[in-house]
């Protein structure tokens, strides 16, 4: 059951990963006063770590991984320089995970896969 489950979620991350690809919507879009941000993450699947683009520069961004069932795995505050983030993930187990990232400048959450 749980393969199945992980099966089921790799195969929707991979199709939400398609069709963000052919999608024409600009970097943030504005629906109903709610700012949503566009962010790539690479590599997915992740070995050792998982780079984010798309950020806004931030001083002290607070950083959370979740597993698939919300457990809290990795918590952190790092710096967002470049617009860009690298977060090492070596010590998770493989599986589906969901980052969090949340700062004065922004809050954005999106899924990877660690290998």
């Amino acid at each position: 059951m749980k393969k199945l489950l992980i099966i089921i979620s790799i195969f929707v991350l991979g199709l939400q990963c398609a069709i963000a690809q052919f999608s024409d919507t600009p970097e943030t879009t504005t629906t109903n006063q709610t700012k949503v941000q566009k962010v790539k993450v690479f590599p997915n699947p992740a070995t050792n770590v998982v780079n984010i683009l798309g950020l806004q520069n931030s001083n002290r961004a607070a950083i959370l991984i979740t597993d698939a069932y919300g457990n809290a795995v990795l918590e952190h505050h790092w710096e967002i320089k470049n617009k860009a983030l690298n977060i090492p993930v070596t010590s998770l187990n493989p599986g589906i995970y969901i980052v969090t990232i949340r700062s004065m400048e922004q809050q954005v959450q999106t899924k990877f896969y660690k290998q």
